[in-house]
């Protein structure tokens, strides 16, 4: 895989100036004021996976517009009193799966809660969790759903899911909502970015090669999906391009990388093609809060693969077992119970 983007002292010395919504924190106050309205309660279902050493329930969790979002909840069997969680978000494309698939943070100790992502998946016809809302004008993906405004875009829909889902983990008897860590690949690399800018008071943060950062730039360099979509679509539409850049910036994570706080911890593969790395590397510079980073010279979107994940169990063992200082000057949102 040839180096197809900036060199790494390039993406080091990054520092992109995007353009950001004037509204954007109004929009995403409404949007989640909204869904919260809306919401019943979650739901827990015990499921028996075959495996004796992690205790699943099947989750529902009331999404954007009080729609149910599917996931699994995973808990080494035996736990007792308050755990640290892990919330993971998947990457393009991908559903929860099979209850059995992804349990390597119950292996570690932990509550693991993964969400199914909207429209995504293999297990049923549009996954386990259906996106119902109106396709018009978009090329096949999910990119350019809805893409004429920001309130239609699927990502709105995707990150508002994530972020009850995150609150639902908060709020579960099993959880210690103050040692909550995000994480997830690739798509779920941008939602995980998405929810730490839009969630105060998260432990950490995991984005590994994040999807959905310095959009623009991903859609004039990546050379495969699924930026590609949007050169697809404007390709087609060719009067379209501010409206469709206007519209992504308010999903753009790292436009909203400035607002999250919580310490962080990033993976960049510098051969990666789906995720360039100049764009990975806008969402870092940009990020908030506390922050590292490994990166992964000789890889492509693949990223760490088993050596980060490794890391990653260090990072995280570390991070939870230290004490926390109390946030101050906002409630979080396990303060308030959910509606």
């Amino acid at each position: 895989m040839p180096l197809t983007d900036l060199t790494l002292a390039e993406c080091l010395a990054l520092r992109p100036d995007l353009d950001e919504p004037t509204d954007l924190d109004a929009f995403w106050d409404r949007t989640l004021r909204e869904a919260r309205a809306l919401g019943s309660a979650p739901r827990f279902t015990p499921v028996d996976s075959g495996l004796t050493q992690v205790t699943t329930y099947d989750v529902t969790v009331p999404g954007h517009g009080g729609e149910p979002v599917r996931g699994w909840l995973h808990l080494p069997a035996g736990a007792s009193g308050p755990l640290g969680c892990v919330v993971e978000f998947l990457g393009y494309g991908r559903g929860r799966g099979l209850p059995h698939e992804q349990v390597l943070w119950a292996n570690a100790g932990y509550a693991h809660f993964i969400m199914d992502t909207r429209g995504q998946g293999w297990s049923t016809a549009g996954g386990d969790t259906p996106d119902g809302a109106a396709l018009t004008g978009a090329v096949p993906g999910f990119l350019t759903r809805g893409v004429e405004s920001p309130d239609d875009h699927y990502y709105r829909r995707v990150f508002t899911d994530a972020v009850r889902f995150v609150e639902a983990a908060r709020a579960h008897p099993a959880v210690d909502p103050d040692r909550v860590v995000v994480t997830g690949h690739s798509q779920g690399g941008g939602i995980t970015l998405a929810v730490a800018a839009l969630t105060p008071g998260l432990a950490g943060v995991m984005p590994d090669a994040p999807f959905l950062c310095d959009i623009r730039r991903g859609a004039t360099i990546a050379g495969e999906p699924p930026y590609t979509e949007i050169a697809e679509y404007l390709s087609l539409y060719r009067d379209r391009a501010e409206t469709v850049f206007a519209t992504l910036s308010y999903v753009d994570a790292a436009v909203l990388a400035p607002r999250a706080t919580a310490s962080a911890f990033f993976s960049i593969a510098m051969m990666d093609g789906v995720c360039p790395p100049s764009t990975c590397f806008a969402a870092y510079h940009r990020y908030g809060g506390p922050k590292d980073l490994r990166v992964y010279e000789f890889n492509g979107h693949e990223s760490g693969g088993g050596h980060h994940r490794r890391e990653q169990l260090a990072w995280v063992r570390d991070l939870l077992a230290a004490p926390r200082a109390q946030p101050t000057g906002f409630s979080t949102p396990h303060d308030a119970p959910l509606v």
